[in-house]
């Protein structure tokens, strides 16, 4: 059986030359047979890649070549279905776009507090603890007590930020997103707004799914991924939702028992949302979708493309 390795990736680093960069990296990508997305700015680099092991490896050691990238981490899964079924490499003014000017991870950060420690720190009575990723995203799983700013996109952060009495209630504040980016970025932000204990989960929830026991977890539901499995548990293990070819929202069992759910067209998040002329269209997509799959092949409109602002 084939299996596909996962790599999620990113750094905040000073890449003056980002754009220089891209043709080589998409072209090193092609040749070990690897899709996903890679973004590059000035800021650094922001991706998730997917394909064979021997494949994935190669890249990863490519773009460690350079000196700038030697540390580059990377979060691994495994899959039985390829989770991307094209390559792009972007460039782009921020590898996690926040939109505000001035912003550097490198040097101002929260404190990162490791996996293995984030519990302790739930239980502190001082802590406010933030979940930075959007609302759908939150809704289906994040940390019991963790304050939902019901963002849809991280760009709308600092104005939460600013606006959000509860974060200045007690002395420390603790922030958590899928991968890491988010939160260095937005830890960094609190603390050019004055906020002086800050603490971000390293690695993200995936990596605190990855190393912390399941009989130890704080944590309720799934984590949504932007890639083709849609959502992971607790050992990465893909989860139960599904995505809305239309909204690109997850999906429960639940959403599509019900009578707003058409398969590709609609679901009870869009189904208002969409005029007829695109829930045509997206009706002729599915059809295509279905001849594809009659025909054993598979048809490129089914992959889901990380969004810029996710990733992570």
């Amino acid at each position: 059986m084939t299996y596909f390795l996962t790599a999620a990736l990113y750094k905040f680093v000073e890449l003056s030359d980002f754009a220089e960069l891209r043709e080589p990296i998409f072209a090193c990508c092609n040749e070990n047979q690897v899709k996903g997305t890679i973004l590059l700015a000035k800021e650094g680099i922001n991706g998730t890649i997917a394909g064979p092991p021997e494949g994935v490896y190669a890249v990863l050691e490519y773009l460690r070549r350079d000196p700038r990238l030697a540390d580059l981490t990377h979060k691994e899964s495994f899959s039985q279905k390829p989770p991307f079924y094209r390559m792009k490499v972007r460039l782009k003014r921020e590898i996690v776009t926040m939109g505000v000017p001035d912003i550097n991870p490198t040097q101002m950060a929260g404190k990162y507090v490791k996996p293995d420690e984030w519990n302790q720190l739930l239980d502190d009575p001082d802590v406010v603890v933030v979940d930075v990723r959007n609302d759908y995203e939150v809704a289906i799983g994040t940390f019991k007590g963790a304050i939902n700013p019901n963002t849809k996109s991280f760009s709308e952060l600092p104005e939460w930020v600013q606006q959000e009495a509860a974060l200045r209630d007690k002395p420390k504040v603790a922030m958590f997103c899928t991968g890491g980016i988010r939160c260095e970025k937005s830890t960094a932000f609190l603390r050019s707004q004055g906020f002086n204990e800050v603490y971000h989960l390293e690695g993200g929830i995936l990596k605190y799914l990855e190393t912390v026991p399941e009989s130890e977890s704080r944590w309720e539901g799934e984590c949504f991924v932007f890639d083709e499995r849609v959502s992971v548990g607790h050992g990465l293990k893909p989860g139960a939702y599904e995505l809305c070819r239309a909204c690109r929202q997850p999906i429960s069992q639940e959403d599509k028992a019900s009578e707003l759910f058409v398969l590709g067209v609609s679901c009870p998040h869009c189904y208002d949302s969409k005029t007829p002329e695109r829930k045509k269209a997206f009706s002729e997509r599915q059809r295509q979708i279905e001849l594809a799959k009659s025909r054993k092949q598979v048809h490129i409109g089914v992959s889901y493309d990380v969004k810029e602002k996710s990733n992570q």
